[in-house]
């Protein structure tokens, strides 16, 4: 057995030289303590893998120390072993109620000393043992926990968390953003994995404060692109204006690093479809002609503006900078009413159709 690190606590300095030299032999450690305050100063000290307690003691008795270990957070697991004589037995029981691991008559017998201090240390490293293992557990879980709300918005969560499962539904009313870099593709073909992903994690962490600044939720990275919205699992009272608002302050973040990025930005509002796929990873996604639409906006022009349709634009609560260009074909969604806001000097918008 490893040595173990022992408390001894009995008024009779006899008694306890007997005991630090049976605990020697063993191989133990051990600590003398002459009466209960001293043994409750030396427990807030330091840690014991055991407590060898006398119940007859002066100042402050057996049935104090334990009674004060037991209310103890830290010092409820340590066991204890009482000490007394054989005609003190209903003491012993009484002890032993109160969370006791075992007793130990006097006078003492080396072999039961051996076989009451092995025992109570197995107990304990077996529970040190089963701590250890829920900790592991727990911290296990946690990181589950906090890599679910990494994913999936945190109503979805919650939802999930409380029933196993996230139920799909409509959404009314629901501003969508998309937000693309101009040449991050190009641009990836010429750097190494490292410099792609880490401008793509300072974007994509700028992009979430932003979203979330002005009380979007960001659903997911697409590649180069962001993907967010406003008034979908979080109620939001003008979730247009937010959107271009989000947009706004993204232009300068982009600017911000070692290659100065044009964005360009969708927006449409309307109904969707919201929902969680998957068995082993789980997604949530939005579906629906809005979110179609949305993207599609996001294509246009070549950087540093936004694109709304034209019942976004019509949302937007100052309208001053938005200006309409026509009708503009969308790829698989035939002719749209389109209007546009520039954030910077030099943008080019979108040609209407013919």
């Amino acid at each position: 057995m490893d040595p173990a690190r022992i408390l001894i606590v009995d008024d009779e300095p006899f008694n306890l030289d007997l005991l630090e030299q049976e605990l020697e032999i063993l191989g133990h450690a051990s600590v003398r303590a002459a009466d209960g305050r001293a043994a409750l100063e030396l427990l807030g000290e330091g840690a014991y893998d055991l407590v060898l307690l006398d119940v007859m003691m002066p100042m402050l008795d057996g049935y104090a120390v334990l009674r004060a270990m037991k209310a103890h957070e830290r010092l409820r697991h340590t066991p204890v072993v009482m000490i007394s004589a054989l005609t003190e037995i209903s003491s012993i029981a009484r002890c032993i109620e109160m969370g006791a691991e075992d007793y130990l008559p006097k006078p003492f017998e080396p072999v039961l000393l051996e076989a009451r201090v092995r025992a109570c240390l197995e107990r304990k490293r077996l529970h040190d043992r089963e701590l250890a293992h829920l900790e592991t557990i727990e911290h296990a879980r946690r990181r589950a926990d906090d890599l679910l709300r990494a994913i999936l918005p945190a109503a979805a969560v919650g939802e999930l968390m409380a029933t196993g499962t996230v139920k799909p539904r409509l959404f009314h009313d629901v501003a969508v953003l998309f937000i693309d870099l101009v040449g991050f593709t190009t641009w990836c073909h010429a750097q190494g994995p490292e410099a792609v992903v880490a401008e793509v994690q300072r974007l994509a962490e700028a992009f979430e404060a932003v979203a979330d600044r002005h009380g979007l939720e960001k659903i997911k990275t697409i590649g180069d692109a962001f993907m967010a919205t406003a008034n979908l699992l979080a109620p939001h009272a003008d979730p247009v204006t937010a959107a271009v608002d989000c947009v706004r302050d993204m232009v300068p973040l982009a600017r911000d690093g070692s290659t100065p990025w044009r964005i360009r930005a969708g927006i449409h509002v309307g109904p969707v479809v919201g929902g969680v796929v998957g068995q082993t990873k789980f997604t949530f996604d939005l579906w629906g002609d809005t979110v179609n639409v949305a993207a599609r906006l996001c294509a246009l022009g070549d950087g540093c503006a936004v694109h709304l349709s034209g019942e976004a634009a019509a949302r937007v609560r100052d309208g001053s900078a938005i200006h309409p260009i026509g009708k503009v074909f969308l790829k698989g969604k035939g002719e749209h009413e389109v209007h546009c806001c520039a954030f910077a000097q030099g943008h080019v918008p979108a040609p209407p159709a013919p």
